[in-house]
Parts: C-alpha cells; sequence; structure tokens
C-alpha cells in the first residue's frame, strides 16, 4: 500500500499507509494525523485539509481544478506549492508523497 509522509510545522512527521483511491486527506483523517482538520468532509469546499506538497512530488500530484484554487485563496498561508489534500487521489504513484501542515492548522 502506498505511504504518505506528513509533516506538521513543528516537523513531526506522520508516515502512513493510504489505500489507492482514497484521498490524502481521508489518509489524515483516518489516521488522526493532526493538522489536517477536513471540516467539509472532502468536499472542496473549505481549506482546512491545506497542505504544501514537497516540490519532489509536484508534478506527479497535478494541478488545482478552478474550485481548488478558489478554496485555496482563502488558506491564510497560501504558497505555489499549496493542495487541498482532500484534491489528491492517492495511486501507487504517489507512493512515498511528502506533504507539509502550514502552522495556521494545528
Amino acid at each position: 500500500m502506498p505511504k504518505v509522509t506528513y509533516i506538521e510545522h513543528n516537523g513531526t512527521e506522520h508516515a502512513v499507509e493510504v489505500p489507492v483511491g482514497l484521498s490524502v486527506m481521508r489518509g489524515a483523517v483516518d489516521n488522526n494525523v493532526p493538522g489536517i482538520d477536513a471540516d467539509c468532509g472532502g468536499e472542496c469546499a473549505c481549506a482546512t485539509c491545506h497542505v504544501f506538497v514537497d516540490p519532489a512530488w509536484e508534478a506527479r500530484t497535478g494541478t488545482p481544478s478552478e474550485q481548488e484554487a478558489s478554496m485555496l485563496s482563502f488558506a491564510a498561508t497560501k504558497q505555489d506549492n499549496s493542495r487541498l489534500s482532500c484534491q489528491i487521489e492517492m495511486t501507487a504513484a504517489l507512493d512515498g508523497l511528502v506533504v507539509r501542515m502550514p502552522e495556521a492548522q494545528h
């Protein structure tokens, strides 16, 4: 099963197996990873699952849709590598993905 490493703003790492087909957000929520609140339940209707995708993985996670980009505009610390983790679907090709949570979400 593919793994994702979630890194809290303080550097604490959480390596979690996330089944193919689930979102990176669901992997965090199901494994109680702090910093991913997912208030909307993964409907791309908030920005409480905001993550920074490690630069080595940006191309493989794709680009935000128009709706995701709109939601990201509400994120306090948006960067070029910002994504909503609910919009990143796990695939075998994402095994080893690294995402960081912003300090604003701790």
